[in-house]
């Protein structure tokens, strides 16, 4: 049994490694008995990679890292990331293949993924109504929308009642309620025990139980303490500090390309729109119209439809198909073109950065853009070479333009794919969450090129955040979705024994 004030994990002159990166040169770091961490720092410092070294997932190639506790702490740690979201997807994507191959099987549920796991299944039906996830357990996990998978995932690692747990970037796709809510639960863990390590991006993350601070700064480990030693007002001020006004990014796309139009064209047009899932209705005769020279956002809470509205307009939905929906002027499923369609839309989205795991360069990742691929399979000319390198320059990524993409931070990814994205300069543009993985500098990048986007090109958008202080002011429509009453019965959890295997 660990002690309060003893030693848990002791990293003595540890340089970690990611790829072919060394990353926090000769780290000295003690996490005790009692005591609850949060890791702040900018995109790409190492903040995960540290995080992944306390459970054993990052390698590191100096210096000694040090389990105190006699029953095996790496056991013990629960994890909560960007990167096993990406996992699970895959390995759900890989079944999905072999169901398609043999005929046989059936999607795995939310309930399902949860019951895998060894805890307490009463602290897990406690979980999950506290995270409201009731109604999505019989669900197909690639059917849920990326907040939907984080809560999946928050409450499977809580259900374990690990010893130390990992809560990597845990707000990102959050809406405003989720967030309070998983904050309280955290805290209440922390109360009863359970020792908490939180990645964080933003300091207003750092939620009250936190008492110690790690900071990154400039590729090391810069102060290490209390949270009110480290998190001083000057600091906070440092990180929450903005830069150049938003208008200081100007993209290179003074237009929309040859299909500019008129202003007040429709862009998009759902007509008594409806889409359910068994008895889970989604929408029922929603109509929206979205026209040439707008700028729209679309809020509400997690579970409100947004993930599925914007995948009705990619047409990653086939719900489409039974539905009127309207595309530059011409109904889905009418014998359009998808290439055509997919040349004059740009999109930015958690799924998206999830499925591009092809191991390519940053600049092969925006060159990926021109031809709408998961990689890149054609020889770009020079014109598109030159617009590639004008948005490495632009985003400040030109000395990681070589760097492979899985490689890259949360972070750094979002903003190569927000250039793969806008390399084409679309006529419209789908921004899902842009700014969810991003540090305060990076995010005010993205906001201030977005505003570019929006008041200085032809270039129309559809934006969608849970954070209110991220609308740009050149956003002045809003589409405000709700999370209505919808019958879904009682859904329990299955023990593991109880799932049904999905057979290739």
């Amino acid at each position: 049994m660990q002690r309060k004030n003893e030693p848990l994990i002791t990293l003595e002159r540890v340089t970690l490694r990611r790829g072919d990166r060394m990353l926090l040169p000769g780290t000295f770091w003690e996490i005790r008995g009692g005591e609850n961490w949060a890791i702040l720092g900018p995109n790409g410092s190492g903040k995960s990679a540290l995080a992944g070294a306390i459970r054993g997932d990052v390698p590191y190639v100096r210096g000694r890292l040090i389990r105190h506790d006699p029953e095996d702490t790496g056991n013990r740690i629960g994890y909560v990331s960007f990167e096993l979201q990406e996992e699970i997807l895959a390995r759900e994507e890989r079944r999905e293949d072999a169901r398609a191959f043999s005929g046989r099987g059936r999607e795995r549920t939310a309930g399902e993924l949860l019951g895998d796991n060894d805890g307490d299944p009463a602290l897990l039906e406690t979980i999950v109504d506290t995270l409201n996830l009731r109604s999505v357990l019989g669900h197909g996990i690639r059917t849920l929308s990326n907040g939907e998978i984080r809560k999946l995932l928050i409450a499977r690692a809580l259900g374990s009642s690990p010893k130390l747990l990992i809560l990597d970037d845990p707000f990102a796709g959050l809406d405003a309620g989720s967030r309070q809510t998983l904050a309280s639960a955290v805290t209440k863990l922390m109360e009863h025990g359970t020792q908490i390590l939180l990645v964080a991006q933003r300091p207003e993350e750092v939620i009250a139980g936190i008492s110690h601070v790690l900071l990154i700064r400039n590729g090391r480990v810069a102060l290490t303490g209390r949270k009110e030693e480290v998190l001083t007002p000057a600091r906070l001020r440092r990180f929450t500090a903005k830069g150049s006004p938003l208008a200081a990014v100007q993209p290179p796309c003074p237009d929309a390309g040859p299909n500019a139009g008129f202003p007040g064209e429709p862009l998009v047009e759902m007509i008594d729109i409806r889409v359910a899932y068994g008895e889970t209705i989604v929408f029922n005769g929603m109509n929206w119209t979205v026209r040439r020279g707008e700028n729209w956002a679309v809020i509400g809470p997690n579970g409100s439809g947004k993930s599925t509205l914007l995948n009705l307009i990619t047409g990653d939905n086939l719900q489409v198909y039974a539905n009127e929906v309207r595309l530059f002027g011409k109904r889905r499923g009418e014998g359009e073109s998808v290439w055509e369609i997919r040349r004059r839309m740009g999109v930015v989205s958690p799924e998206l950065q999830l499925r591009y795991r092809k191991p390519v360069s940053v600049r092969e990742v925006i060159l990926s853009g021109f031809f709408d691929s998961i990689g890149l399979y054609r020889r770009p000319d020079r014109e598109q070479q030159a617009r590639a390198e004008n948005w490495l320059t632009i985003l400040g990524m030109t000395e990681m333009a070589e760097r492979q993409f899985p490689r890259l931070s949360y972070g750094e990814k979002r903003l190569a794919l927000i250039a793969r994205a806008m390399v084409k300069c679309p006529e419209l543009l789908i921004l899902d969450e842009p700014c969810q993985g991003l540090d305060s500098v990076n995010r005010e990048k993205a906001l201030a090129l977005m505003e570019g986007i929006g008041g200085g090109t032809r270039t129309n958008l559809i934006y969608v955040t849970h954070h209110e202080e991220e609308m740009i002011p050149s956003i002045r429509h809003i589409l405000r979705l709700d999370k209505s009453e919808r019958p879904v019965g009682k859904q329990s959890i299955p023990n593991a024994g109880d799932a049904q295997p999905n057979r290739g």
